[in-house]
């Protein structure tokens, strides 16, 4: 299900999954077959991580890649979920070859991508 609610965005952030939703900015977005495909990826992962340890797990990597990278924004866009999300978001059947815990190998650290 889809919510449109600009109140939950911060700076250019458009999109974000709270299992079972997905809340864009605009309503406009829901249009973005791109970006509802990358929030589908991770209403996936949160499932298969029964939902709360997913965002335990998402928070707890993000401070310490903030840590390793010394930047936020980094931090973020090296996520093991979002960097599956970000590789594979333009595949509209990704999700139907998707291996089980798939973000797995986006996890390790490496030289920042943005």
């Amino acid at each position: 299900m889809v919510i449109i609610s600009k109140y939950f965005f911060y700076r250019n952030y458009v999109g974000l999954s709270l299992w079972p939703f997905i809340i864009l900015k605009e309503p406009e977005l829901t249009q973005d077959r791109i970006l509802i495909n990358h929030e589908r990826i991770h209403l996936r992962q949160q499932a298969e991580l029964l939902i709360l340890p997913f965002y335990l797990w998402y928070i707890s990597e993000w401070i310490c890649k903030s840590v390793w990278y010394l930047s936020t924004y980094k931090a973020y866009k090296n996520l093991s979920f979002e960097r599956e999300a970000y590789f594979h978001e333009s595949d509209p059947s990704y999700l139907r070859s998707r291996n089980r815990f798939g973000f797995i190998k986006y996890l390790w650290f490496e030289k920042p991508r943005y």
